[in-house]
């Protein structure tokens, strides 16, 4: 990766563009961005940080305050970047999201976030040729052209300020956590998790197997009642118990065989007696029926009597039937002569050629008056035209009235019209003006009601920064009694470390005639430090309630300097009168359209007033003239209808009132006839029904009719017949069968005896056959319980074997168990990659200390059984021992941190396989150094420009200008150019 240009814009302290030319600057390979402190050096860094990931290094970075406070409101924020990755130029924009203010009115709106990538020499074939737009495509393309993540990137290229000596003085747990993120050791932590989980996975297979072989042992126990013994062998005992269980199934299946041949004899006597029983029953059963039925003959021959008289009355019933029907139709026939009578107004005896010929004078009235029905349904047309025309007419005079009149107030009503028109522009303009104060008026509104709660506020951070104050200072006495009954009780301390014999730590005696003895409650040291601390905290917390207290100061002035002489009342009032007025003019406003479109429609409508009232006029006059000869027609019609109708409403009454007449006087006609035809026929079915009883043996129709049965009672009588013949022939057929030949109705047979010695060996092989059931089922319940038993206990065991061996690897993974380090996998790649990482910074911190330090680095466990391998101490050549890395001083730290840096970054690099790295950045307080060690560390540098790689160094030290200079020109001078590099 090599930066060619970066452009800067409101970013940062710079608020306006500025440019740097990394090509120009790096044609040494070694440049210097030089500058006072706050001047923005560290800035430039920054920006190039943004421009690549959207964010910049350290505490910084946790702010998200990128903008230039000082920059001009239409302004844009942004980040230029072009750079060669890969071989492949590319262009980078970004911008930050910030606050700007709104373009109308007050206030701020959030101006969003943007990146852009552009390809300079041309887009690679997977990528769009326009480049790309979207925020996650433009990161996920960078991070994968340089090969690292943000947190590599700030640890192997820009090396930021103030972040060297943390990794060297931190503890075991945050340089772990560091390394994790720039060698992406997580897969490894997932490995160590997959063990735990499929330790836990395994843990709970085997405990269900546990379990399954214990519930098999219960169920054993239970179903053969024998408990195991603690200290006997479960696999023989399983054995047995079953040896036992089939030793009782055959002892039971044995006596269940032996009492089952014994009932099979007993049910077989049984059997025998009722059979012979039954016989005895039924002879004496045939002989007691033949006796009942002969008792009951007389009442059988009178049944036989009833339902033969009862058959041969089935016909005479049906001619009777018929004489019934005939009676109905005459009676109904009568009625209706009657009923015709009454509506003709006529004797019902009235002959029947009358009744036909007046019947056809009607009719033939009636078709003289057809022809004029067609003439009265156009008299009643005409009259409805009358009407209409009196309507229309009518309703032409009142429109022309109207017309008339809106032509006299059309003038007027212009006039208003223009006048709304001209209200309505006015409203327009006065609204611009009433909306810009109404806005100004609201934010002075929301100003006043915001001081109240500033002024709580102020009055709260006052009150604890007197309350931070206070405790100082608290703080400060008592570290100073303390330091002084301290430096009273120094001489009691020191002697309380002497011992007879040995030297003096102050003067080297041996003798000690007078130690010093304690004045008052002695104070240890732990006790000044721990008040010293406490005083620092008081300190730490007093300064930030002071400046709270000072913001919420600068909050109050400015809210009232905002608000100046307004109240919160009177702008409320005055809000809400701009509110009404501001709502009165919007819809006075809005109606312009409307208003305009209405003056035109009046303007318009003279013309087509005079239109409207000409075709009125027009209308009339042919209405009047059609209305006076339509009223002559209808009053001659009128004069031949009258005649016609006579005295009813309408020619069609009169007309249907003749045809009525005539259907009445022909229903009388039809009425008598069927009345005569229905009086013939009951005379014909009265002499059928007398010939009918006499046919069916009857004197009369009297006693065939007396002999009528109901189909119930015929059917009854029918059934009981049957039934007595039924029982009659059945007896007699049992008592003349071969089965019941010699049977003596009179004998005794003895069946209580046969019976009990019967139910006495069916309930004794009963229960034989309930224990050999039991048995066997015993038996087979056992033995599949112990096939089942014996198949869980095979595959417990290498469960057991497997679970054992993943848990002691697991503990091993973990830390844990036989590992003797206490190391998990992930701190022993780790241990790895500090291992070297120390070995790439020592190189460099030999040479910058001039071999004195080098790092060294331990794997062993830490105190208290804490996880070691991640451990990093300081070898000093001088005195051959190790020591911690805190105990360096201040240049000597910055040395160790640089060249453990520098060390770190040439590990991670080559472990991620990015991209080429041609530029480093380094931002640190070179001014701890001496000359000779600046020198040193120079020549470091120098080293690292081998290849083509360009550093730039950010400091403020003058020093450092100068022996940049002083190097670029020597270089120079070697090689005959006299170009001077001015950064």
């Amino acid at each position: 990766m090599r930066l060619h240009s970066l452009e800067v814009t409101a970013f940062g302290p710079y608020r306006d563009h500025q440019e740097v030319d990394f090509d120009r600057l790096g044609g040494d390979g070694l440049f210097l961005l030089h500058g006072d402190t706050g001047a923005g050096k560290t800035t430039l860094l920054d920006a190039v940080a943004f421009a690549l990931y959207g964010s910049v290094p350290g505490a910084r970075g946790e702010v998200k305050r990128l903008r230039c406070d000082t920059a001009k409101p239409d302004t844009i924020t942004k980040v230029v970047l072009e750079l060669t990755v890969q071989g492949q130029r590319l262009r980078l924009e970004r911008s930050p999201e910030y606050q700007r203010p709104k373009k109308r009115g007050d206030g701020y709106t959030t101006q969003q976030a943007k990146a852009s990538l552009t390809w300079v020499d041309g887009a690679p074939t997977e990528q769009p040729p326009e480049g790309l737009t979207r925020i996650d495509e433009v990161g996920r393309t960078v991070q994968r052209l340089l090969g690292m993540t943000v947190d590599q990137f700030f640890q192997v290229v820009m090396l930021p300020q103030g972040e060297f000596a943390k990794f060297l003085r931190s503890d075991t747990t945050e340089r772990e956590k560091l390394l994790e993120k720039l060698f992406g050791t997580e897969r490894f932590g997932e490995v160590e998790r997959w063990f735990v989980e499929r330790r836990r996975e395994r843990g709970r297979g085997v405990e269900e197997q546990t379990q399954r072989v214990r519930e098999l042992l219960a169920r054993v126990s239970q179903v053969s009642g024998a408990e195991p013994d603690a200290d006997a062998d479960e696999q023989n005992w399983l054995e047995d118990i079953e040896k036992r269980s089939l030793r009782e199934m055959e002892g039971t299946q044995a006596e269940h065989s032996r009492l089952r041949r014994e009932r099979e004899v007993a049910d077989a006597k049984l059997t025998e007696r009722r059979e012979l029983a039954e016989k005895v029953r039924r002879v004496r059963q045939a002989n007691a029926t033949l006796a009942a039925i002969g008792e009951q003959q007389d009442q059988h021959d009178a049944w036989r009597a009833e339902r033969e008289a009862a058959q041969r009355a089935v016909p005479v019933l049906a001619a009777r039937n018929a004489v019934l029907r005939a009676e109905q139709e005459r009676d109904k026939a009568r009625a209706a002569v009657a009923t015709a009578a009454a509506s003709c107004e006529l004797d019902a005896e009235t002959p029947l050629a009358e009744l036909r010929s007046l019947a056809g004078t009607r009719r033939e009235e009636a078709g003289g008056l057809a022809h004029l029905i067609p003439e009265a349904q156009q008299q009643e047309t005409d009259r409805q035209k009358l009407a209409s025309l009196a309507d229309r007419l009518a309703a032409d005079e009142t429109l022309e009235t109207e017309l008339v009149g809106q032509q006299a107030t059309l003038p007027d009503r212009i006039g208003t019209a223009r006048q709304q028109v001209e209200d309505a522009k006015h409203a327009e303009l006065r609204l611009e003006t009433v909306q810009a104060r109404g806005t100004e008026v609201a934010a002075l509104l929301r100003t006043a009601r915001e001081l109240p709660g500033a002024q709580k506020e102020l009055a709260s951070a006052t009150a604890r920064a007197q309350h931070a104050i206070d405790a100082h200072q608290q703080a400060r006495d008592l570290l100073q009694d303390l330091r002084a009954r301290r430096l009273a009780g120094m001489a009691a301390e020191l002697a309380a470390r002497l011992s007879p014999g040995e030297p003096c730590p102050v003067c080297g005696s041996a003798e000690h005639p007078a130690p010093g003895e304690p004045v008052g409650a002695p104070v240890r040291a732990e006790d000044e430090d721990n008040a010293q601390t406490e005083e620092q905290r008081a300190a730490t917390r007093r300064e930030k309630a002071t400046a709270e207290a000072q913001r919420a100061q600068q909050h109050v002035d400015n809210l009232a300097e905002r608000l100046g002489e307004h109240t919160e009342a009177d702008l409320a009032a005055e809000l809400a009168e701009l509110r009404t007025e501001r709502d009165a003019l919007q819809k006075t406003a809005a109606e312009l359209p409307q208003r305009t479109k209405n003056l035109a429609e009046l303007e318009e409508s003279t013309e087509r007033l005079n239109e409207q009232l000409s075709k009125v006029r027009t209308r009339a006059a042919a209405a009047r003239s059609e209305q006076a000869s339509l009223a002559t027609t209808v009053d001659e019609r009128e004069a031949r209808l009258r005649e016609g109708r006579g005295d009813f409403p309408s020619i069609a009454d009169r007309r249907t009132h003749l045809l009525d007449i005539a259907a009445r006087l022909e229903q009388l006609a039809a009425a008598r006839t069927s009345r005569d035809d229905a009086e013939h026929r009951l005379a014909e079915q009265e002499t059928a029904l007398a010939e009918a009883a006499t046919a069916a043996g009857f004197d009369n129709a009297a006693a065939a009719l007396a002999a009528e049965r109901g189909d119930d009672r015929i059917a009854q009588l029918a059934e009981a017949l049957a039934e007595v013949e039924e029982r009659a022939a059945g007896a007699r057929a049992a008592l003349s069968s071969a089965e019941l030949f010699g049977v003596d109705a009179d004998a005794e047979v003895g069946l209580e005896e046969a019976t009990e010695a019967a139910v006495v060996a069916r309930e004794a092989a009963e229960r034989s056959a309930a224990l050999a059931h039991r048995a066997e089922q015993r038996q087979r319940d056992i033995a599949q319980l112990a096939e089942r038993l014996r198949g869980a206990w095979a595959e417990l065991g290498p469960a057991l074997a497997e679970h054992a061996e993943l848990e002691a690897l697991a503990d091993v993974v973990n830390g844990r168990g036989q590992n003797a380090r206490k190391m998990s996998l992930r701190a022993y790649v780790l241990a790895a990659r500090l291992e070297e990482v120390a070995i790439a910074a020592t190189r460099r911190l030999q040479r910058m200390s001039g071999g004195r330090y080098s790092f060294v680095h331990s794997d062993a466990a830490g105190a208290r059984g804490t996880r070691g391998g991640l451990g990093l101490d300081v070898l000093d050549d001088y005195s051959g021992k190790v020591r911690p890395a805190k105990t360096l001083s201040g240049g000597e730290s910055f040395l160790a941190s640089l060249s453990l840096a520098l060390g770190l970054a040439d590990v991670v690099a080559a472990e991620t396989g990015g991209a080429l790295l041609d530029t480093l950045f380094i931002d640190e307080g070179f001014g701890t150094l001496d000359a000779d060690t600046l020198d040193l560390v120079m020549d470091t540098l120098d080293d690292l420009r081998a290849g083509g790689r360009v550093v730039g160094l950010v400091s403020h030290v003058e020093e450092m200008r100068q022996r940049i200079s002083v190097r670029l020109r020597v270089r120079k001078s070697r090689d005959g150019s006299t170009l001077e590099l001015q950064t």
